[in-house]
């Protein structure tokens, strides 16, 4: 008899994970159109449901910030940056696919998507065009090809949410800071607020009109957990519909047919699906097969199109047609070659930081037979968002490899509440940099993290965060990753881009009036305190944290002998939109994390 002894999978292999950005449904259902890196870049792929193998639509390797079909499936609207910049360029495509037509397209300017008419003759758009800070939204006729401003941004960032059946009236949001964003409703020439301008900071997440004079919306308008919430138009009425069970409303999606509005709800680190009924205002769960919801599409008949994730599944689309209770997985995608039953599901922790806030972690445990004993302390980005049950092939493989992942959502993080959020703005370096090493503290006393077996790693405020760590409390850890991290808060307000400037001072600081916290707060004061081994990864592209904060650190440190690895990825800007970048960074990754623990320590 002949036995076939395979090798162990190996760390490649998560490498090779693929994802999926979005997705549309064509009204017919007869196909689906999605962004993916199946061929290794970023792309539009299209797939019959009912026969669902992929086919390639677009070759321009390019991440899509937006993707609708038109209402009678004639042609995709779609939108795409390049390599990483964020300046969204938006397009037409025939549904068959083929080569892209440009609609509004501006070199180094921006197009958000918000709405296509019924008719699909006209494309509605905010743009920083004409105005870099604030904002504008314009009509475009797609058979003309004239358009009108029809809002002009002033005192925030103005985006555009929603148009009306009738297109009479324009819903859109004021972002004054992510905890304060107002919704407005533009009817005749007056700008009417739907909750109201003055008073305690609030925000609105999302709103749909369900008639020509009707808007609901999900705020934390007088609460301290979002809500959904109707406003008539006619009676210029406010009215509180529905409470969340236990977590907040984040995102709504609306069954124009059926009368039914479906909520996602957030329990802090996984989400829930809430089906409301207009006719009967009764709201019950819909089992979802995820714990991550990214993206809801209801087609005409009533059919459910998810996209969403989990903790040891990548993103996958699901169906669930009228009727059905169970699920339909339309795409398999997995980690190749690796039972998904030895992937690693987090624990949930809670621990009480300095001040007795409870702050919720999640903790990823290597298995014991491959444990080497260290554990990654992995600040999350934002810093007002939250590492949530949602795959990372960067841990998966770590977790393979050996290495614990220890995740707290340190103050600020969103999901717990508008007064948690707040708790971040104009303190980047005080309550958060506190609850990370209240945490650790916590995990040593509880016998799960040895103290001398602790490294650092995080993105964007996750590397601002790793830095800063590194320069305060460096005696904890053995080395650092920072990827995409602000080194200076002065440069890194400064730096920004322009439509973020208005929110700056209540996020960050005032570079003058807070000088003193700012200077507190930035990494780079600690340089001299700043021994650690390290790797900075930076995109050459990035229009959030641009290479001048991680050139000015890693010049700064090697100036002073220390040992510092720095990888700049020049196709790049705030993240990975080509899987060949990704896989370099995490093989780095993984080759500096075990040299460091395979070099003794200092005495």
């Amino acid at each position: 008899m002949i036995v076939i002894r395979f090798p162990q999978p190996d760390v490649e292999q998560f490498f090779r994970t693929m994802d999926i950005q979005t997705f549309a449904v064509r009204p017919d259902e007869r196909q689906i159109v999605f962004s993916t890196n199946l061929g290794g870049s970023f792309d539009l792929w299209q797939m019959d449901p009912e026969h669902p193998f992929p086919s390639q639509m677009t070759f321009i390797g390019q991440s899509c910030q937006a993707l609708h079909f038109e209402k009678r499936g004639r042609f995709l609207m779609a939108g795409f940056d390049q390599d990483g910049d964020e300046n969204t360029q938006l397009y037409a495509l025939p549904p068959e696919g083929g080569e892209l037509l440009p609609i509004r397209r501006a070199e180094g300017k921006r197009h958000f998507f918000a709405s296509l008419s019924d008719d699909g003759k006209r494309l509605y758009y905010t743009t920083n065009r004409e105005n870099e800070t604030h904002l504008d939204t314009f009509c475009y006729d797609l058979e003309t090809e004239g358009e009108k401003k029809i809002l002009a941004g002033s005192e925030a960032a103005t985006f555009l949410v929603d148009v009306s059946p009738e297109e009479k009236t324009f819903a859109y949001l004021k972002h004054f800071s992510n905890t304060h964003a107002l919704l407005f409703v533009q009817q005749a020439g007056e700008a009417i607020c739907l909750t109201a301008d003055s008073g305690p900071q609030h925000v609105v997440y999302d709103a749909v009109y369900t008639d020509e004079n009707t808007l609901y919306f999900l705020t934390d308008y007088q609460e301290d957990r979002a809500y959904l919430a109707q406003y008539d138009l006619q009676r210029r009425e406010f009215q509180k519909v529905l409470e969340p069970a236990g977590g907040e409303f984040t995102s709504l999606s609306f069954d124009r047919k059926g009368k039914v509005l479906y909520l996602v709800e957030g329990y802090g680190v996984e989400d829930r699906l809430i089906r409301f009924s207009l006719d009967s205002s009764s709201a019950e769960e819909v089992t979802v097969p995820v714990e991550i919801l990214t993206q809801l599409v209801i087609a005409k008949s009533g059919t459910l199109y998810l996209l969403g994730r989990s903790a040891v599944r990548p993103h996958n689309l699901y169906r669930l047609r009228p009727g059905e209770s169970k699920w339909s997985e339309l795409t398999r995608y997995r980690v190749p070659g690796v039972a998904e039953e030895t992937l690693v599901q987090p624990e949930v922790m809670r621990y009480p930081s300095y001040d007795g806030l409870e702050i919720e972690a999640l903790w990823f445990r290597a298995r014991e037979e491959v444990s080497n004993g260290y554990l990654i302390l992995w600040p999350h980005g934002g810093p007002q968002a939250a590492e949530r049950k949602s795959f990372r092939a960067l841990f998966q493989f770590l977790l393979h490899r050996g290495y614990s992942v220890f995740a707290p959502n340190f103050r600020g993080s969103t999901g717990y509440g508008l007064s948690f959020a707040k708790r971040v703005e104009g303190d980047w370096g005080g309550g958060p940099r506190l609850d990370l090493i209240h945490g650790l503290e916590w995990m040593i006393e509880q016998g799960y993290a040895d103290r001398s077996r602790i490294l650092l790693m995080g993105g964007s405020y996750g590397g601002y965060m790793s830095l800063l760590l590194t320069g305060r409390h460096g005696s904890y850890f053995r080395a650092v990753v920072d990827i995409f991290g602000p080194s200076d808060l002065f440069t890194f307000i400064e730096s920004v881009p322009e439509h973020w400037q208005p929110v700056m001072e209540q996020w960050v600081g005032d570079p003058v009036k807070d000088r003193d916290k700012l200077k507190e707060d930035s990494p780079i004061t600690y340089l001299e305190q700043m021994e650690l081994p390290m790797l900075v990864v930076q995109g050459a592209k990035d229009p959030r944290v641009v290479k001048g904060e991680s050139d000015r650190i890693v010049d700064a440190l090697r100036k002073k002998g220390v040992d510092v690895e720095y990888l700049v990825l020049e196709d790049e800007g705030h993240g990975f939109s080509k899987k060949k970048n990704e896989m370099e960074v995490y093989r780095r990754v993984l080759r500096f994390l075990d040299r460091q623990i395979s070099t003794p320590t200092s005495v």
